[in-house]
């Protein structure tokens, strides 16, 4: 029996109908879920949000490591994976990656060790067990990865009950009238063309911010040949016709760990 059972809390569809079904006592209750905050997330995600924690009757604790947006602008090593171009070779490149990481997994971690009464540091014993519930449907069975914490085990209740992506959006409207949007930081560089287009089309304030967003990654570049972008064209979002789309395999899958966009 473990010692903490934890929601890992994206707001998307799967994690959302996730805690849901454990309200409805479809799958066993947890002691609290656990949303990470980078402070760029959508309006939607937001409100999304908000009204989750009206619903649920257990705790759901909202936590920030700090504004992601703020560490992409002013360090001189960006942690997300932003499109690159060499404008002297033309090469293009993918950046590192290690925001998930840093605004989601390590803050989820740290509030799981902080509701076991550990301190800062302090070393976890042996028989101490945690569940951590991940939001991840059967077709997205590929993102399943252990936890890298010993003391966690990843458990998957959608995968265990063969439900996909679909499957999560049908249960939810059964019971609900609104479907939970997809949850991802506003400019995350893995959206395809749909979903910027849902943006620029829907969210209007929010497709300024990304434009803005997405012109002062190319002015605060450390390299002066390098050219970054938030589109995987290589070219100013505000440019992009996004009307073709891009056929582009869904980047959040596999990369970003159950954490993020689910």
């Amino acid at each position: 029996m473990a010692d903490l059972r934890i929601l890992s809390l994206g707001a998307g569809v799967q994690s959302s109908t996730l805690a849901f079904m454990i309200e409805k006592k479809e799958i066993p209750m947890v002691d609290a879920a656990i949303f990470a905050d980078t402070q760029a997330e959508s309006k939607e995600t937001y409100e999304f949000l908000k009204w989750i924690k009206s619903k649920l009757s257990y705790p759901v604790y909202i936590i920030s490591k700090g504004n992601l947006t703020d560490q992409l602008l002013n360090s001189d090593f960006p942690i997300a994976p932003f499109y690159s171009s060499n404008i002297i070779t033309g090469k293009k490149g993918l950046m590192m990656r290690q925001c998930t990481n840093d605004y989601k997994i390590q803050p989820i971690i740290q509030k799981v060790r902080q509701l076991l009464g550990l301190k800062k540091r302090q070393k976890i014993k042996k028989h101490i067990k945690v569940e951590m519930l991940m939001g991840i449907s059967k077709d997205e069975i590929f993102r399943i990865r252990p936890n890298r914490m010993p003391y966690i085990t990843n458990i998957y209740p959608l995968i265990d009950k063969n439900m996909r992506r679909q499957d999560c959006i049908n249960w939810f409207n059964k019971y609900y009238d609104k479907t939970p949007p997809r949850s991802a930081c506003i400019y995350c560089p893995y959206k395809n063309d749909k979903e910027w287009k849902h943006i620029k089309e829907n969210q209007p304030e929010e497709w300024k911010q990304v434009i803005e967003f997405d012109k002062k990654i190319r002015k605060n570049s450390r390299k002066k040949e390098e050219e970054v972008y938030v589109h995987r064209s290589c070219k100013p979002i505000g440019e992009v016709d996004l009307n073709k789309g891009d056929n582009q395999l869904d980047l959040f899958d596999g990369l970003c760990e159950g954490y993020c966009g689910n």
